[in-house]
């Protein structure tokens, strides 16, 4: 079996050739590669190998932008240090995923189901790759927040936020329990580190959390007035010209 590795990480692609040696001490590990550049120059120049393994971020980029320069006509198992729910969709017939770092099991695994089915599919699914790759720039949102209470360090969890808000500059956050915790950050920066499923800024001064609103009543001047909990000691109005965006957002559209 003759295999080609494309890694930027000397220590990773060590201990991947000694893996591969372990289950298959047969094989031939014809070159391995760091960059996006030398992948493309090798495949123009060499005979298509039986399998590759092949990192997703290289030295120079992301290892996707090889296919955009040549053709790739070998099966290929990415490695990658990604999430593993998030590839759970994509471990499909055309190609397979090893999560960092590898464990000797997943790769046998990932051997033997090229063995049995993708030998005599020489080509990469290119419709899988560009999910792929919408998965892999699919943004992450922040999952907790650090705090300083005193002279001590704490976290809470975005999950357990309420709504955030501004006073005077200043940036607060207000949990479900009712506790005001001091943030040093900006709600234009927090806008960027929500998930706006879950979060919306209804005003210059407010950022909500879908779980705390209660109620929702018409308000003059064609805005909205919401009753959350906890409750705040200031109204929570959604401004004029959010108020479009905030329907769409509760009937479940974000972009």
């Amino acid at each position: 079996m003759k295999i080609l590795i494309i890694e930027d990480e000397f220590p990773a692609a060590k201990q991947l050739q000694k893996l591969i040696l372990r289950y298959k001490p047969k094989a031939n590990i014809l070159n391995v590669i760091d960059s996006v550049e030398m992948a493309v120059n090798w495949f123009n120049t060499n005979a298509s190998p039986d399998l590759i393994f092949m990192d997703i971020q290289l030295a120079d980029g992301l290892s996707f932008d090889i296919f955009n320069h040549t053709k790739v006509m070998a099966p290929v198992i990415f490695t990658t240090a990604f999430d593993q729910y998030t590839l759970k969709a994509f471990k499909v017939n055309s190609v397979d995923y090893l999560l960092k770092p590898i464990e000797p099991n997943e790769l046998q695994a990932a051997i033997l189901k090229f063995e049995q089915q993708f030998a005599q599919d020489s080509a990469v699914d290119q419709v899988l790759l560009q999910h792929l790759m919408q998965s892999i720039n699919k943004p992450i949102y922040k999952e907790r927040f650090l705090l300083k209470i005193g002279q001590q360090l704490s976290f809470v969890p975005t999950t357990d936020i309420a709504y955030f808000f501004s006073t005077d500059g200043i940036v607060y956050i207000k949990t479900q329990e009712g506790k005001k915790h001091l943030l040093d950050q900006t709600l234009d920066q927090l806008n960027q580190e929500l998930n706006p499923a879950f979060f919306f800024r209804i005003n210059r001064k407010t950022i909500i959390s879908i779980h705390a609103i209660l109620k929702i009543h018409p308000y003059f001047n064609s805005r909205l007035i919401l009753e959350v909990s906890p409750k705040p000691d200031f109204d929570l109005i959604v401004s004029r010209d959010r108020v479009g965006d905030f329907k769409n957002w509760l009937d479940g559209q974000t972009s």
